[in-house]
């Protein structure tokens, strides 16, 4: 057992150093979970992650519920772009 003897500044300091890297790293993460870098999805991951088939999907993608681009014989889904239009809430009483 070692016993060390330090100033409050010191102590102080080192509290700070070690706790504000590990504040960091937290809110590093948090943010990674927050806000995903950008992700392009196929068809087959948007419909995994809506609990919906694949045929449903492109019905969405039809109808324009779901923006994507495509890329020679592939569809690709911008993650951010579903994500809002997803949050979007279109009023069905003035459609016409």
């Amino acid at each position: 057992m070692h016993i060390i003897v330090t100033t409050k500044e010191e102590l102080s300091d080192i509290i700070n150093k070690t706790v504000g890297q590990q504040i960091k790293e937290l809110k590093s993460s948090i943010n990674k979970l927050a806000k995903p870098s950008k992700k392009n999805l196929t068809i087959k991951e948007v419909a995994i992650q809506l609990n919906v088939s694949e045929l449903t999907v492109r019905n969405y993608i039809t109808k324009g519920f779901i923006k994507a681009e495509k890329i020679g014989r592939r569809v690709i889904i911008n993650a951010e772009a579903l994500e809002n239009s997803l949050s979007e809430v279109k009023s069905l009483k003035y459609r016409r």
